[in-house]
């Protein structure tokens, strides 16, 4: 299953920069049976959580998160940059590796004790992923996964997600 999807994947040596191997999941995208096989894989682990809601961030956790918010049979909400949700929002500071960002989700996104599943579609460094659990936490969600459409597990992201189940399809151990 895992080598279907990857060779849905196409490696672009030297983007952004040389050195780097970027992993394009524009292929994937456009194959229907590889999408729904990535959607149904990436939700299969989380089916008996009894999940209520799939929490995504911008942009491509959008994608599969709807996808997987879909297979479970619950809503989704997005994770967003600083001023694009029209309601009341909070917001969750992280690092990058030279600056600082920020995400935002809106204040009345989900209820205390809600069960979360949080999707996106790579796990680098993890930043992103970490600050997205913390706004789910700030509002009392309660999180029951994580799941990934790529790992580069070379970055050690999931160091920065060890309190929580982590599954990502495929995994890329070099860059």
């Amino acid at each position: 299953m895992s080598e279907k999807l990857r060779r849905l994947i196409r490696n672009v040596p030297d983007f952004p920069k040389p050195g780097i191997v970027f992993r394009d999941i524009t292929p994937l995208l456009a194959h229907a049976e590889g999408l729904a096989l990535a959607a149904r894989k990436m939700a299969d682990p989380f089916r008996r959580q009894m999940v209520d809601l799939v929490v995504g961030a911008e942009s491509r956790g959008f994608i599969f998160g709807a996808l997987a918010a879909r297979e479970l049979h619950c809503g989704f909400v997005p994770v967003r940059k600083p001023g694009k949700l029209p309601a009341q929002t909070v917001t969750e500071k992280y690092q990058l590796e030279y600056g600082a960002d920020q995400l935002q989700m809106h204040a009345d996104a989900l209820k205390p004790g809600q069960k979360v599943l949080l999707v996106d579609d790579l796990l680098a460094t993890g930043g992103t992923m970490q600050a997205c659990c913390r706004l789910v936490e700030k509002l009392g969600g309660h999180i029951v996964g994580i799941s990934f459409l790529i790992e580069l597990a070379f970055l050690h992201g999931r160091d920065k997600l060890i309190e929580y189940p982590v599954r990502a399809l495929i995994s890329y151990d070099t860059e």
